[in-house]
């Protein structure tokens, strides 16, 4: 198995891993390369799609505050938000930008050159950048992703899945195992800094707005390890994704179309969410989300309807350009016509418990952008918090490493390390290939938690997902190798639906993103569970 060392090793290709790059690029101890490892191509991530924008409390924009956007991000927690890392972020927010600008970031700007401010649901103020109307997340995506790819002290690898983290005898992570799916070939990387921003695992869910490379692998890694794992059951269900007639990823429709006036309506236009919260559409993603489930179901109908018109013609082709572009190719007029919408798997706030620096349990081991749980988002996340805690998280790991001496590394610890010797060995026996459709079983691993763990759960389905998970598993059969990139990403998977359902067993109420109807009632003091591979009991984490 070939090997190679490097300053850094950096896992992912969205904005958290982007900006981490470059970032650690910049370091003057950073004497070897930067690694970018990607399952797909570097611009292909879940940021790319991300449309409302990027929370930035910023000078310029008198109505906002550092104190207002703690509040609305607690809020939408649903108590399980860390303050001090919430008001870490915020604070930090401005700065990022403008690092974010220098890279060449092209927020929208109004006639005077001013950035412009939307506001987006629970948010109390406008303090939302966007870019390209609503297409922000790819526009710093492409940004980022063009430094990256002119720096001569990062390597990008495409088309690469990492596998497995290497541990030595101490517990300490020295680097991974990758597969290349082109060239059917596994390389070792080493380095004292492994950095996984491989973002969530929307993919679980029958119904998703993420791209399909979504799939939880950086958790799953970081889980096979032994990393401590964080309020796995909390996933965001985005309320207002386009119900195209293809049940492929569905295409978002931003948050900020509700925020520039659009209502949520029946097909006649009759309007609901006055039933449900008094901030209407504005409400938080848990509550809006459920209120549409609610909807669909008591009217058996497979969606409701965004009506968009009210929104004045000019404004709404100069914001939502994207949105528009793709509606009409799906036979739906925005000006004059109804966006019939649906909740799909949007988020998630759980993950791997990381410090908001990517402090990790496991030393040298360090997470960031939605793979981590950070404890800002809570119970539930504020629209447009996840882009910058990607950027914030991104460019405080860089800070964090700047006195470490990153390239001491033990180039013979591959014949002086029984641990890591044993981990290599499995991946250097041949495999025996399983007669096994691996597409088959995710389709059923993907309806699975639609029907039994999605928006409103209750002990006998989560139970009822707990068997079905364990039948797909068995069916499966591979454990540690697999024979291609689909089948790790389907064992990733697994990994990752069987945490989420336990982790939901464990929390008897509803909370944020987590609904039991069997216990609508009942709260729990407001905590954290948390759990590793290594046991099967949960540690409580009270949040003060």
């Amino acid at each position: 198995m070939k090997s190679a060392e490097y300053t850094a090793i950096v896992a992912g290709s969205g904005v958290a891993g982007l900006f981490a790059a470059l970032k650690l690029s910049e370091l003057k101890n950073a004497k070897q390369k930067i690694l970018v490892i990607t399952k797909s191509e570097i611009k292909e991530s879940n940021s790319r799609y991300a449309q409302g924008g990027i929370v930035s409390v910023m000078k310029e924009n008198p109505a906002d505050s550092v104190k207002l956007h703690v509040q609305d991000t607690l809020k939408s927690g649903a108590g399980l938000s860390d303050t001090d890392v919430v008001e870490f972020i915020s604070k930090n927010s401005e700065k990022v930008v403008k690092d974010l600008l220098k890279h060449g970031v092209k927020f929208d700007r109004n006639e005077n050159g001013e950035l412009c401010f939307t506001r987006e649901g629970a948010h109390c103020v406008r303090r939302i950048l966007h870019a390209g109307g609503d297409a922000t997340g790819l526009f710093i995506e492409q940004a980022l992703a063009d430094d990256v790819l002119a720096k001569d002290n990062i390597d990008v690898l495409e088309g690469t899945i990492i596998t497995e983290l290497l541990l030595d005898k101490n517990g300490e992570c020295r680097g991974v195992i990758a597969y290349n799916d082109e060239t059917n070939e596994y390389q070792t990387f080493y380095s004292n800094a492994v950095i996984l921003a491989t973002g969530g695992c929307g993919q679980l869910y029958k119904y998703t707005t993420n791209p399909s490379v979504t799939t939880g692998d950086g958790m799953a890694v970081a889980y096979r390890a032994g990393a401590v794992m964080q309020d796995m059951e909390f996933v965001q269900f985005h309320p207002t994704a386009f119900k195209a007639k293809t049940e492929e990823n569905m295409f978002l429709i931003s948050e900020a179309v509700r925020g520039e006036g659009a209502k949520l309506t029946d097909k006649d236009g009759n309007t609901f969410m006055e039933k449900y919260d008094e901030r209407l559409e504005l409400a938080s993603r848990d509550i809006v989300s459920r209120a549409i489930f609610n909807e669909m179901r008591i009217n058996n109908v497979p969606n409701v309807y965004l009506n968009a018109t009210v929104i004045p013609k000019d404004k709404l082709n100069q914001r939502f350009p994207t949105i528009l572009g793709t509606c009409r190719k799906n036979g739906i007029e925005p000006e004059t016509e109804f966006i019939p919408v649906s909740p799909a798997a949007h988020y998630m706030m759980g993950g791997v418990k990381a410090s908001v620096t990517g402090i990790t349990s496991i030393k040298n081991l360090y997470v960031i952008g939605e793979t981590a749980c950070t404890g800002l988002h809570g119970a539930n996340r504020l629209a447009s918090n996840s882009l910058l805690e990607c950027a914030v998280t991104g460019y405080e790991i860089a800070e964090l490493l700047q006195d470490e001496n990153l390239d001491e590394f033990d180039s013979d610890i591959e014949e002086k390390d029984e641990k890591i010797a044993k981990t290599l060995a499995i991946y250097e026996k041949p495999l025996e290939e399983k007669s096994v459709d691996v597409k088959v079983l995710k389709e059923k691993l993907r309806d699975t938690m639609w029907q039994y763990v999605g928006i409103i759960r209750n002990e006998q389905n989560l139970k009822k997902a707990k068997e079905e998970i364990e039948k797909i598993e068995e069916a499966f059969g591979y454990k540690d190798k697999c024979p291609n990139r689909e089948a790790f990403e389907l064992r990733n998977m697994i990994t990752i639906a069987k945490l989420i359902v336990d982790f939901a067993l464990k929390r008897k109420e509803s909370r944020g993103g987590h609904f039991r109807e069997d216990y609508t009632g009942k709260h729990e003091p407001a905590r954290h569970y948390t759990r590793t591979k290594n046991t099967d009991k949960y540690e409580e984490i009270y949040v003060k």
